[in-house]
């Protein structure tokens, strides 16, 4: 059994090591951190079903292609209808809103980008025109705007290096100048970043987001982030490990990504834009094709993927980030990368679902406080608090592993009178109460699993 006698203070610094660079992190820049209703996100696409995935959070991205609104750069700019006949107030983001999201538009280049060779020819001359589609699309879409649709917008989502460097500078600056012309309130996110040098899936934070004209531009630094296990001989390049896994770079990428913030750009927010994890069903698995079956692709089970993501939001939740969104709303059980990511399959629930709309429901009115206790291996716990009752306090805590783990735990120094202990659901229904036993008012002992217990208290007066 352990027995955890003191809760640690929360972490304010620590020194993170990362592709051999010795970094400063700050875990606690912010006073006060955001609520979790105002945190939790999703990506939803055009199948988005507002009045379903409502339950989850009030958050949701959105994948928005230039080359679905226009034929090509220098068409006439129609919105909110486009040439694919789609009419973005009436048929998506109307409905969003109308039911109470809070939406981020990611305006990506589709095939006026890496899909196309040509794309250099079909950007050259087109400066003013993407200017005048940046004001055009802030004009309708935005907050001071009379439907006032869309509160962000993402200029790019993966160009990676794959997209010229020096244009995709020209084409950000010059969009976000007509975002910002025609509507000032609009947030302007980055494309995907991370410090050090660019990769296939995002730009350089120092090569591209640095000079002071761009970072003059931008109110958001964005991050892709997967829990992607270390190569391993037999297994797929894309498998996912746990959140907590200190063999992986997960959180380590966000990490510098703040210190980064922190030391080059301390107005800006961060925001994890994409994090997921892919669980098909075991016939989906059986069905597995191409490469998927070549690499021997394997995603997590559908009770993994609710403990991985829950345990994500919080992992996130104690650092110094605005909003994470999770990837994604819905899948078709598909066996391979991406294509089993979806809190609902084929949109009946899956666990993960009923999992996030628990956390939402259970603390969505609460901010992170504090880390109660951190120890590699063995225990999480985390402490919250309700935004307008200070006397409302929670702690969650769960086994930062990935192996079915059991640990019997004490814990002392309890903030106040016990109301209820509960484990995180898998399924729809009351959550299942967690036992546990206590001998006096101030300590508690339970059966701490992978799965998160919320302990709800009262504080004494």
């Amino acid at each position: 059994m352990s027995k955890i006698n003191h809760p640690s203070k929360i972490l304010l610094l620590s020194i993170v090591l990362f592709h051999g660079l010795a970094i400063q992190i700050s875990f606690a820049k912010s006073p006060e951190k955001p609520l979790l209703k105002d945190f939790i996100g999703i990506n939803g696409h055009f199948q988005f079903k507002p009045e379903l995935y409502k339950q989850t959070c009030r958050l949701v991205r959105n994948y928005h292609n230039i080359n679905w609104d226009v034929k090509n750069p220098g068409a006439p700019i129609t919105f909110p209808r486009c040439v694919n006949k789609v009419d973005w107030d009436k048929h998506v983001y109307g409905k969003w809103v109308d039911q109470g999201f809070e939406v981020d538009l990611c305006a990506q280049f589709g095939s006026f980008g890496e899909s196309n060779k040509d794309y250099l020819k079909l950007w050259d001359g087109q400066e003013k025109w993407i200017h005048e589609y940046g004001y055009e699309m802030a004009k309708y879409f935005g907050p001071s705007g009379t439907r006032k649709l869309v509160t962000s917008i993402e200029i790019g989502n993966e160009p990676g290096n794959d997209f010229d460097d020096a244009l995709y500078q020209k084409l950000f600056i010059q969009m976000a100048s007509g975002i910002r012309k025609a509507d000032p309130k609009m947030k302007i996110v980055t494309a995907t970043a991370r410090s050090g040098e660019a990769d296939k899936y995002s730009k350089s934070l120092e090569e591209t987001f640095s000079s002071p004209e761009i970072r003059s531009l931008y109110d958001i630094i964005n991050v892709h982030v997967y829990a992607t296990k270390p190569k391993k001989k037999g297994q797929s390049p894309w498998d996912r490990s746990y959140p907590e896994d200190p063999a992986i770079d997960y959180l380590k990428v966000v990490d510098v990504a703040i210190a980064f913030r922190d030391q080059k750009t301390p107005d800006k927010e961060v925001w994890i834009t994409e994090f997921g994890y892919d669980s098909c069903t075991p016939e989906a698995m059986k069905k597995r094709e191409g490469w998927a079956k070549k690499l021997n692709w394997t995603g997590v089970t559908d009770e993994q993927q609710a403990q991985y993501l829950v345990r994500s939001l919080f992992c996130f939740g104690e650092r110094d980030i605005e909003r994470a969104y999770i990837y994604f709303f819905n899948d078709s059980d598909g066996a391979s990368v991406h294509a089993s990511s979806g809190l609902t399959r084929n949109f009946e629930p899956k666990p993960s679902f009923w999992a996030v709309k628990h956390l939402y429901e259970t603390l969505g009115d609460y901010r992170m406080n504090r880390v109660v206790h951190k120890e590699t291996g063995k225990l999480y716990a985390y402490e919250f608090i309700h935004a307008s009752n200070k006397q409302l306090i929670a702690w969650v805590v769960w086994s930062p592993t990935g192996s079915n783990r059991e640990q019997r735990v004490t814990l002392d120094s309890l903030p106040g009178r016990i109301i209820k202990a509960v484990q995180m659901p898998l399924q729809n229904g009351d959550a299942v109460q967690a036992d546990y036993q206590s001998s006096d008012a101030t300590s508690l002992t339970l059966t701490v699993t992978e799965s998160p217990i919320y302990l709800m208290f009262e504080k004494r007066q």
